[in-house]
């Protein structure tokens, strides 16, 4: 995959070494070819390439297109397999923004299984294996506003921090969901009412939902690394006119920490 030289890259470059590289990726952007989108053209790996001089780069997670936020890539294929294996042992400390509907309680832990939903829609009929998923989430802000959105004076909203514990498809997405509060701007898992008043009245039509950091093992030194990325601009604008902004400040810390 390559891309045109005089393509603006979409992606802010976080964190690189010698295995790593860290980027901010927009909403919109998917990471990889997908069959759900065969017609697409740019995706986050082409320009993750980009920034490591051309040079293959391996995805170490994976982030839904509409979701923006914190992506890192190895730079050999035997990292990318060590840091899979920090994954799949639950090693890796995952943290999300999310706006959602309602008021949700100040903390609370969401143990629902879910069904794997394929990447290709013509599987979709099959039956699906049903595996064990966790996420714990934390309330940090709430707002009211004074608008009828589905029959009642007045509309709520929270800024919640979210924290998978496993790595199913969509899992916060479905799990806030499962418990009434789903994300605004989630277009399969969302209501459709919320997802039109933030598109009309705050002028963003996306899905506020922002990957902000990874803590994990340094695949090389074992030193314990926190990579995080604050949620970009078309988050941020509506966070803050529903009066997060100092909740937001909490979370920008652009540089890696190392412990």
């Amino acid at each position: 995959m390559t891309h045109p030289s005089n393509v603006i890259n979409p992606l802010d470059l976080v964190y690189q070494d010698d295995a790593l590289l860290a980027v901010h990726k927009p909403a919109g952007l998917l990471v990889h070819r997908s069959p759900i989108d065969r017609h697409e053209t740019e995706f986050a790996l082409q320009y993750a390439r980009a920034l490591n001089g051309g040079r293959h780069v391996y995805p170490v997670h994976r982030l839904d297109r509409p979701t923006s936020g914190l992506l890192l890539f190895a730079r050999d294929p035997d990292i990318a397999r060590t840091l899979g294996e920090q994954l799949m042992s639950h090693r890796v400390r995952k943290t999300y923004l999310a706006i959602v509907r309602g008021w949700p309680a100040e903390r609370g832990r969401i143990d629902h299984p879910l069904k794997e939903e394929p990447d290709d829609r013509r599987l979709k009929g099959q039956i699906q294996v049903v595996r064990e998923a966790e996420t714990v989430f934390r309330r940090l802000a709430t707002a009211e506003l004074p608008y009828e959105v589905e029959g009642y004076p007045t509309s709520r909203y929270a800024l919640v921090e979210l924290q998978p514990l496993t790595g199913r498809r969509h899992q916060l997405r479905r799990h806030m969901k499962y418990i009434s509060h789903p994300i605004i701007g989630d277009a399969n898992h969302g209501r459709g009412r919320h997802n039109r008043f933030f598109a009309s009245h705050f002028g963003q039509a996306r899905l506020f939902l922002a990957a902000l950091s990874l803590a994990f093992e340094h695949p090389l030194s074992g030193a314990a690394l926190t990579l995080s990325a604050p949620p970009e601009n078309s988050f941020r604008e509506v966070a803050e006119a529903l009066g997060w902004g100092a909740e937001l400040a909490a979370y920008d810390r652009p540089d890696p920490c190392f412990q």
